[in-house]
């Protein structure tokens, strides 16, 4: 954030935040407890007590949250601070009102900067844990940053901010896709595509396109998503960048394969490998930079998974393709690495390799419990498909009853 703005909040003047940041650490608590006040630092993260609360000696601080938490709140009631954290950054900014709406006022070039780089901060949210406890954020943020549209601003300024506004309303049907509210992710779809329509920017428009593709797939309508995906490159295609390409070839070949065509499937795949090795990153949108080569490779797999299941000769590149993903998704998309690794499960129990499989398993079921995501917690369910040949083991019988265990709790 701007110097100017964080510095209002603190009530200094921006050379007096710039020695604070750059200076000796201050040690006047009647200045530190308000900072943290204001930020809602949670009180276990100090080394001083806050005004009305009880002394406590440091070395128990670390220990507070494991003493006093129920089981499993620990990890959810940090992102919850942090969740807080982000709505005051934005609420600062004059981005988000609290119970009361935010005050129209002209709109400049910073606050469009400020607008982004709150959306990023959610979205490297949303890479880490998921959209479960992070829809409602969103959502709030994407309708008060919607209603933004009718504030005075500069007519150069109106393109970059419509593509904020979708963007916002893309993030927000994709955290609600997550989080299996599939309802509301259509919603904010249709709001997102048609700000992104108004701005011109055929990049944010294919990805919007994309994310209603991956939401028909999820929901096992290939035919719907490939007609959808099929639809934006005949209508785009000429205009989108090379990852863009990449990104809905890699989609399409999905549905391809999952509804039979095996042949067109492969060869869908090799359009969007031919595309990818012609990305540069200085052309791309800044927030294309999911796309790696994992995800690509994660594509790969998913094809070859399907081509398994009807023809377990292709189980083999099916691992392979599994693993290669996992192995170069970047380390902060840790959603990406759990759904990457439940189809390398998948892959090992079509490959009859039951035990490394299980191994696999194991430790998916213990990543998917430490996240919001209910896409994810789907995906694990479906192991059960992929095990059949080998319930005879009696571990393998155990696995399936937990995930059979898990599709009832998650019902």
């Amino acid at each position: 954030m701007p110097q100017t703005v964080v510095a209002g909040w603190l009530g200094i003047t921006q050379a007096q935040l710039s020695r604070v940041e750059n200076g000796p650490p201050l040690v006047h608590l009647d200045r530190l407890a308000h900072w943290a006040q204001l930020f809602r630092i949670p009180a276990s993260c100090l080394w001083f007590a806050l005004p009305g609360q009880p002394q406590r000696p440091v070395e128990k601080a670390e220990n507070v949250r494991a003493s006093t938490d129920p089981p499993g709140a620990g990890p959810d009631e940090g992102r919850r601070a942090l969740l807080a954290g982000i709505a005051a950054v934005a609420a600062g900014a004059g981005l988000l009102g609290g119970s009361e709406l935010v005050q129209p006022r002209r709109i400049g070039t910073a606050d469009i900067a400020r607008l982004n780089a709150v959306l990023e901060l959610y979205r490297s949210v949303d890479r880490e844990t998921g959209g479960g406890l992070l829809y409602r954020e969103v959502a709030r943020f994407a309708e008060s940053v919607y209603r933004m549209l009718d504030w005075s601003h500069p007519a150069g300024l109106t393109p970059p901010l419509i593509a904020a506004v979708a963007t916002a309303r893309q993030l927000a049907g994709w955290t609600a896709l997550d989080a299996g509210r599939h309802d509301d992710a259509q919603r904010h779809f249709v709001a997102g595509e048609r700000a992104a329509l108004a701005a011109e920017n055929v990049p944010l428009v294919a990805m919007i396109r994309y994310a209603q593709a991956k939401q028909l797939q999820h929901l096992r309508h290939n035919r719907d998503a490939l007609a959808t995906l099929q639809l934006t490159y005949a209508q785009l295609g000429s205009h989108t960048t090379p990852a863009t390409k990449a990104l809905l070839w890699g989609a399409q070949a999905a549905s391809i394969a999952a509804l039979g065509d095996d042949q067109a499937a492969v060869g869908t795949l090799g359009k969007a490998s031919d595309q990818f090795e012609r990305i540069n990153r200085d052309r791309e949108p800044a927030w294309m930079g999911f796309y790696d080569r994992g995800e690509l490779f994660a594509q790969y797999g998913r094809v070859y998974r399907d081509m398994a299941r009807r023809d377990r000769r292709h189980a083999s590149e099916a691992v392979r393709w599994g693993r290669d993903s996992t192995a170069a998704i970047g380390a902060a998309n840790v959603r990406s690495t759990v759904l990457n690794e439940v189809g390398l499960c998948s892959a090992l129990f079509l490959a009859d390799e039951p035990e490394q499989a299980l191994a696999v398993g194991a430790r998916v079921l213990k990543q998917a419990q430490a996240m919001s995501s209910r896409r994810v917690i789907d995906r694990v369910i479906n192991l059960r498909r992929d095990l059949v040949r080998h319930r005879e083991f009696p571990e393998v019988a155990a696995f399936e009853r937990v995930l059979t265990a898990q599709a009832a709790i998650s019902a």
